[in-house]
């Protein structure tokens, strides 16, 4: 009996609708993690072929954040948030959103990415000691996010246990 499987061992799911030579560089970007110099470049290579495939962003900052370069962690983050904000047509700056500045309940796309990457920021802000900073995205995440989808509340409790609440 022939076993077919659909997602090697070795490969990563980034997102749906990843074009092909993307993903491709995404994947190299995964085999290559303990050479750090060659899956940065791989990553950086796969965010040039189309600026705007927003799932790349994510693998950078994740990227950046396990390599415990918190700084380009965040550096990317904004980016993304940014670029999130331009494909879904809201403000870039999270400070002026609104539940009315898009519908925040998609399950994909740029609205799900930024409010995404705003937990990832607000992870980094903690990484980086800076509770306050943190504090505000988190209780921004919660406004724009009241149902939780993106399972800010485990970060909260994670923020509430550093501050030693």
């Amino acid at each position: 009996m022939t076993v077919i499987q659909l997602f090697p061992e070795d490969r990563v799911l980034f997102g749906v609708n990843i074009p092909a030579d993307i993903d491709n560089y995404l994947q190299q970007a995964v085999q290559a993690y303990e050479n750090t110099e060659e899956a940065e470049r791989l990553l950086w290579q796969a965010q040039s072929l189309n600026p705007e495939q927003l799932e790349v962003y994510i693998a950078l900052y994740k990227f950046y954040f396990y390599k415990y370069r918190l700084k380009e962690a965040e550096e990317v983050a904004q980016l993304a948030l940014r670029t999130c904000a331009k494909v879904g047509g809201f403000p870039a700056d999270w400070r002026e959103l609104t539940l009315e500045s898009t519908d925040w309940n998609q399950t994909n796309g740029a609205a799900r990415i930024y409010l995404y990457t705003l937990k990832a920021l607000s992870f980094i802000r903690l990484r980086q000691m800076l509770f306050d900073e943190a504090d505000q995205l988190l209780t921004k995440l919660v406004e724009l996010d009241p149902l939780d989808q993106v399972g800010s509340s485990v970060l909260r409790d994670v923020a509430a246990g550093m501050r030693g609440e």
